[in-house]
This record gives structure tokens, C-alpha cells and sequence, in this order.
């Protein structure tokens, strides 16, 4: 029979039993619960050692957990896949790390996460901008290009097109930062994306931070996918090995 471990979603702050349902990792329905030790908590359910791959289905159950804690506790995510091979083991995590997750939690404590991606509805809108900018312009009219000018040629569009997404990024952080914390950004993932980032926001300022994200929606041949609330994923990340 293969061991049984500890699988970790979250550091929460409480000194008190607490059960979230059997909504566990790994499609066993494992009851969700808590290990705690000096007021502190980490909420874990019985899963094997074994590891998860990185599925979409695993990172979902894994959040679920977390999204659901967050209801009721301000929450640090533990990375994807943690297991303690025992509750001794979590405890004895939790007394020798006390100082560090009780800052993370007070840091954290009445803050979301909000995620924002913007991105150019027409592309062909934009090369056209980019055709016409002086720098492309200069080339215009000159004998045809070898390969070697050609490529020069490609390497500019590519450096006006990154100039353009900076400048377009900066232009909506400029017009939230006031109203953030924090903020991370993320990897643009598409050629049309040019700015992909997370937002630490005090609950107060939820409505605030709302507000200006509406007033962006107004702007053409701009894409908006804005999530939230959500836990600190960004902003917290514990390592409980490596």
C-alpha cells in the first residue's frame, strides 16, 4: 500500500480545528482540515506521496482549496504540489517559520489579488502604426533589400512593436498604480498582449479599483480580461522544500 502524506494548500492564522469540506486534491473526495501549532494553521488533506503532474485539472483542485479558505481567512498559497510525509512534520514547519508567515499574513491581511490582461483587438491596426513611423519610413524607397538589411528591417519592427507594447502597459499601470499596493507582472503570452498583470488591492479599494478598470473598458481596439478577487498568488508563494 503506497504511504500516505499531507498534502498543503495554505498557511492561515488561527489556533483551532477547522474542516472544509471533502473537496481534495486527487479525486478521492480527502476531507479538507487543518494542523495547527502557536496560532498558526496549515490547511492539508490526506493525499499520497506521490508527486501531481502540473495539470490543469490538479492547478484547479489545488486553487479550489485555497479560493475556498480565502472565504473566511486571509490566506498565504503554498506552491503547487507541497507534501509533508506527517502532521508532525507540518507542526514542526509552522513553530520553526512562525515569525515569517505571521509577517506574510499581516502584510497580506485585508488585501486581494486582482489579474488584468490587455490586449490589441486589431493587430493589422498596429503594424500600420508601426509601418508609418518615421523609423520605417526612412527605409521606404530605397533598391530592394538583401537578406542581411531585410533582417535588420525585422529586428526594428520587432524593437518598435515592444517599444509600443512598454508604452501602452505603462499608460494603463499609470492610470491604477494610485489604487494598488502591489503589482506583478506576468509573461505577455500572445503576439497582440501587452500587458499582463496582477494587482495587490486593499478590500477597501476594491470598488475604487473597479471603477478605474471601467473607465479603461471605454478605450478602442483594447481587449480587457480583469479576474478577481483572488488569493495573493503572485505576491506569496511559500516553499516548504525544495
Amino acid at each position: 500500500m503506497e504511504k500516505e502524506g499531507k498534502y498543503i494548500y495554505c498557511i492561515i492564522e488561527t489556533n483551532s480545528s477547522r474542516n472544509f469540506g471533502s473537496i481534495g486534491i486527487g479525486g478521492r473526495e480527502d476531507e479538507v482540515a487543518t494542523i495547527f501549532c502557536e496560532g498558526l494553521s496549515a490547511v492539508v488533506s490526506n493525499t499520497p506521496m506521490a508527486k501531481y503532474t502540473l495539470s490543469r485539472e490538479n492547478l484547479l483542485a489545488h486553487e479550489k482549496v485555497i479560493e475556498a479558505v480565502m472565504k473566511e481567512f486571509t490566506v498565504l498559497p503554498v506552491r503547487f504540489c507541497s507534501i509533508a510525509e506527517s502532521a508532525d512534520e507540518i507542526r514542526n514547519l509552522l513553530g520553526k517559520r512562525h515569525g515569517e508567515f505571521k509577517s506574510l499574513l499581516k502584510d497580506m491581511d485585508g488585501r486581494i489579488e486582482l489579474g488584468l490582461k490587455c490586449s490589441w483587438k486589431d493587430m493589422k491596426a498596429i503594424y500600420k502604426e508601426i509601418a508609418d513611423s518615421p523609423e520605417i519610413k526612412s527605409r521606404k524607397g530605397k533598391p530592394p533589400l538583401d537578406l542581411d538589411t531585410q533582417i535588420e528591417a525585422g529586428k526594428m519592427v520587432e524593437k518598435l512593436l515592444a517599444r509600443k507594447k512598454a508604452e501602452a502597459g505603462e499608460g494603463i499601470l499609470a492610470h491604477l498604480r494610485r489604487s494598488a499596493y502591489n503589482i506583478a507582472l506576468g509573461k505577455l503570452l500572445i503576439e497582440s498582449m501587452f500587458l499582463n498583470a496582477a494587482f495587490l488591492v486593499d478590500k477597501a479599494r476594491e470598488l475604487e479599483f473597479d471603477n478605474l478598470v471601467d473607465e479603461l473598458d471605454k478605450k478602442e481596439n483594447i481587449n480587457f480580461k480583469y479576474v478577481g478577487p483572488l488569493p495573493p498568488y503572485n505576491f506569496v508563494n511559500v516553499v516548504i522544500r525544495e
